[in-house]
């Protein structure tokens, strides 16, 4: 299986990245995102690009992938709208459309987040987005696409938040958290169980094309 990462240095990204690198069953990986994994591996090849609206001039290297795991965003605490959107609609929309028209027997899997507004119609702002991103990727004509909601995510093996909003309570909280997951399990995963979820939706499929926390920990 050869596979895109968008977003491989956030937290979910490095925890699908870690899980592609350690399957046998995946023989190339393409990190697309603004700045390189810094990871090394005879099957990674990073794709830096300050430009994540526009892929013309590079269709001929996105070809041939049979899955892509879009774990790319941003948080939107202080963001307006526009901006907000502009990150988390366009720049999926833009990925999501290319790879459908360049590899339609490819699945894609899109990682949202847990209380996302499917409606699109809601008071939050990003659940708004995020429920019209999600709908839209799903109408895309690709072999299969899943949208992970994950809530509250334990990194694993090494694995940090660049994101300081969620680093330094993760940080804080690490004593504790595997008793959280064993009390709530409905609520809480890992990294390591979002990346080899991903893995095998993209490999067998899954019963749903919406995944909760629960669903990706049964997966």
């Amino acid at each position: 299986m050869n596979v895109i990462i968008f977003g491989a240095t956030g937290m979910v990204g490095q925890g699908i990245l870690r899980e592609c690198l350690l399957d046998p069953n995946v023989r190339s990986v393409l990190c697309i995102g603004r700045n390189p994994t810094g990871t090394q591996h005879a099957k990674l090849r990073d794709l830096v690009r300050p430009n994540l609206l526009d892929y013309s001039d590079i269709e001929s290297q996105l070809t041939g992938f049979d899955a892509c795991f879009f774990t790319l965003g941003v948080s939107s605490v202080g963001m307006a709208e526009d901006a907000y959107r502009r990150i988390t609609y366009d720049v999926t929309l833009a990925a999501a459309r290319t790879l459908a028209r360049l590899n339609p027997k490819m699945t894609f899997i899109y990682v949202s987040g847990a209380g996302t507004d499917s409606t699109e119609q809601g008071r939050v702002m990003w659940a708004r987005v995020k429920g019209k991103t999600e709908n839209d990727v799903l109408k895309l004509p690709f072999k299969a696409a899943y949208i992970f909601r994950p809530a509250a995510i334990i990194p694993l093996h090494g694995i940090q938040s660049r994101t300081a909003l969620y680093r330094i309570p993760l940080t804080l909280l690490a004593p504790i958290l595997p008793g959280l997951k064993g009390r709530f399990p409905k609520y809480v995963t890992t990294t390591e169980q979002i990346g080899r979820a991903m893995l095998r939706a993209a490999r067998t499929g899954a019963p749903k094309r919406v995944l909760e926390s629960v669903d990706i920990n049964q997966l």
